[in-house]
């Protein structure tokens, strides 16, 4: 299934069409985005026998961050090897783990207003939690997550970089700095959940014609999704609707020596999620 938000409510998407949760539910699953993680195994099985009958069209640019409001969201750095080569570092041991604040999170489609010109990007997948968990072992991660959406880490490199420690935090949560979407995708729709390719097209200013300018696959992450959800829970503990930004691939603007410009387009793409697509002013 494909979970979204819709100007504000959480909808099911199906073949162009949208699906409002609560009202197809008569109430029993709220309107909040957020609420359908609370009570995932519920939900899922609501939902797995669902009527579309009553979905409707719908603006692809009405859609808003699939969850807007999550309790935590974490952040892994330096999480592909190509990109931890094109930067020159070691392959971390050990999870590098930072956050981009809540009043961050935007819808996938958003314009982004640029505060300086040193914003790069980083194209990443993003992990949804669906159930509670703590020490959770890695052969039983997947378990907990509900889906996987297609997000980006827009990043100021400036206030990233400052000493005398890194603010790495700050740089990358101006507004809109991460935007996700178009959907929550639950892994029953993808053919291998461990295998996607990600990719992100710029435009604009600076470029000719169209560049891929970062084309990966999830397989090649350093530290897996269980790795990931296990790792992060011998710590803290995961509650549902959190999220888990993994990583980017190589292709990073810094690699390339660029920076965002007004004017530029971004389109990033998920194997199996879709695209999200970003405008820069």
């Amino acid at each position: 299934m494909r979970i979204a938000n819709l100007k504000g409510r959480s909808v099911l998407l199906k073949a162009g069409k949208a699906l409002d949760i609560e009202r197809a539910s008569h109430g029993a699953f709220a309107a909040d985005p957020l609420s359908v993680y609370q009570d995932w195994d519920a939900f899922r099985s609501w939902a797995d026998g669902a009527d579309y009958s009553a979905a409707e069209p719908f603006n692809e640019d009405h859609l808003c961050a699939p969850v807007p409001n999550p309790r935590q969201i974490f952040a892994i750095g330096l999480n592909y090897k190509d990109h931890a080569d094109e930067a020159s570092l070691p392959y971390p041991e050990h999870l590098i783990v930072f956050t981009k604040f809540q009043s961050s999170l935007a819808g996938p489609n958003v314009t982004v207003d640029l505060p300086s010109d040193s914003v790069d990007y980083e194209t990443e997948l993003v992990v949804v939690v669906g159930k509670e968990g703590y020490k959770v072992a890695e052969e039983k991660a997947w378990d907990h997550v509900a889906g996987l959406s297609l997000g980006q880490d827009y990043s100021e490199r400036v206030v990233q970089r400052r000493g005398p420690a890194a603010q790495f935090s700050l740089g990358k949560s101006y507004p809109n700095f991460a935007p996700f979407g178009p959907a929550v995708v639950t892994t029953d729709e993808l053919d291998d959940k461990n295998s996607l390719r990600i990719s992100a097209v710029l435009e604009g200013p600076g470029v000719e014609g169209r560049w891929t300018v970062q084309d990966g696959n999830t397989r090649d992450l350093i530290f897996s999704v269980p790795r990931i959800v296990s790792d992060l829970s011998q710590v803290v503990t995961l509650q549902p609707g959190d999220l888990i930004f993994t990583g980017t691939p190589a292709g990073v603007g810094m690699s390339h020596g660029i920076f965002l410009k007004s004017g530029n387009v971004l389109t990033s793409t998920l194997e199996g999620i879709g695209s999200i697509r970003n405008q820069f002013a």
